[in-house]
């Protein structure tokens, strides 16, 4: 029968626990305990010290992903730039030229009218009847002039008295031309084809000569008045083109210079331009607020490179260039800019990789990764890539 104080198979746990120990210690010797192999956490932090074998024991920098272009030639325009409000082409108050009580309101706002069509209907009864006696004295003055005239060729009456009758008969008929005028009043118009963007009066309101009406804009096209620095006119022309951007609506616009003040304005030195809109969306109204951009100045034929490219450094304009998977640094001098390329006056050939994104992560002999292949940039200035 075997003791519970042994193991089986004879040995006591005193002898087993020292040959456990005995065996533990030469795995550890093994492993590298006596130098020859270092551990493997050493091992790995040794890897990440020596990294690419840089000078000193130091690693390299690691290589800066970029983008890279060409630059290309193409024009370049430098801009004015003003706040304007848009208005309607042609606006008019309509007012009231007789005085009376409005019968009968026959357009509303926002109805589209045309020239000659009827906004409102005045009483003209008493108008009417001024009318027809007018009329009446005209026919009764008439009947006179003829029957002196009559008398006249029968040597009846002078010369004098015939004149007189002629006086009084132009008389009444001027008489009759008012009144019939005045009727017409009674039937307010719309002076032009429009729309009604404003009425002031309802129906049943007495008016007199001059109370407001209406008013009614032409909207088929809108005007943007920008008074531009005299030291900026120098290019500005009658039908050139400019840029818009309205407050309300995320649509770029385009518009015609159609008037240039013949003047400078002596107390801000500014000439009042005049641009025409012809085309735009529906949801812009007459008083929006638009940002109007106007050329000034144009270079022709000169070398751009993209904006993004240009990072300003202690004063100097910089590029970044990719050589043979390095990057270099290069000061240049630019000229004009607009809202995506810069003119470079001096500082590149034109046949460099001119880095445009990842630049600003770079410094000079740094490893750089290029994208993609560096492609000659063929986009035209002032148009989106697509």
């Amino acid at each position: 029968m075997t003791n519970s104080n042994q193991i089986a198979g004879g040995a006591s746990p005193g002898k087993w626990l020292i040959a456990v120990t005995a065996v533990a210690f030469l795995l550890i010797s093994g492993c590298g305990g006596d130098g020859t192999e270092p551990p493997a956490g050493a091992h790995a932090k040794d890897g990440g010290e020596r990294g690419h074998g840089g000078k000193g024991g130091r690693s390299a920098p690691p290589a800066v992903a970029v983008a890279a272009k060409v630059p290309h030639r193409g024009t370049v325009s430098t801009y004015y730039t003003a706040s304007a409000s848009l208005d309607p082409k042609k606006e008019a108050e309509v007012v009231a030229r007789i005085s009376g009580m409005i019968l009968e309101l026959k357009a509303e706002e926002g109805d589209f009218v045309r020239k000659g069509d009827v906004l409102l209907q005045v009483d003209d009864r008493e108008y009417r009847a001024r009318l027809r006696q007018a009329q009446a004295g005209t026919a009764r003055q008439k009947a006179q002039f003829e029957r002196l005239q009559k008398m006249l060729a029968g040597d009846l009456i002078s010369e004098e008295e015939f004149e007189g009758t002629g006086s009084d008969l132009k008389a009444a008929e001027a008489d009759e031309d008012l009144a019939s005028l005045q009727v017409s009043y009674t039937r307010v118009e719309a002076p032009f084809t429009g729309r009604v963007v404003r009425r002031f009066v309802d129906q049943g309101r007495m008016v007199v000569d001059g109370t407001p009406l209406y008013v009614v804009s032409d909207l088929s096209e809108l005007l943007a008045r920008v008074h531009v620095p005299s030291k900026e006119f120098r290019n500005i022309r009658t039908d050139q083109i400019v840029e818009l951007r309205v407050d309300s609506s995320d649509d770029p616009l385009l518009g015609e210079i159609i008037l240039i003040s013949p003047i400078i304005d002596p107390a801000t030195g500014t000439i009042k331009v005049t641009v025409r809109i012809t085309e735009y969306p529906k949801s812009i109204r007459p008083g929006d607020f638009a940002e109007v951009r106007i050329v000034t100045d144009r270079h022709e034929n000169v070398l751009l490179v993209r904006k993004t490219s240009i990072i300003s450094e202690k004063g100097e304009n910089v590029v970044y260039l990719a050589v043979d998977g390095i990057a270099e640094r290069r000061v240049v001098e630019i000229g004009f800019q607009d809202d995506k390329y810069t003119e470079i006056v001096a500082g590149l050939s034109g046949d460099e990789a001119v880095v445009f994104q990842g630049q600003r992560s770079l410094r000079d002999e740094q490893p750089v990764k290029l994208l993609d292949e560096v492609t000659f940039e063929t986009t035209e200035p002032g148009r989106e890539e697509s």
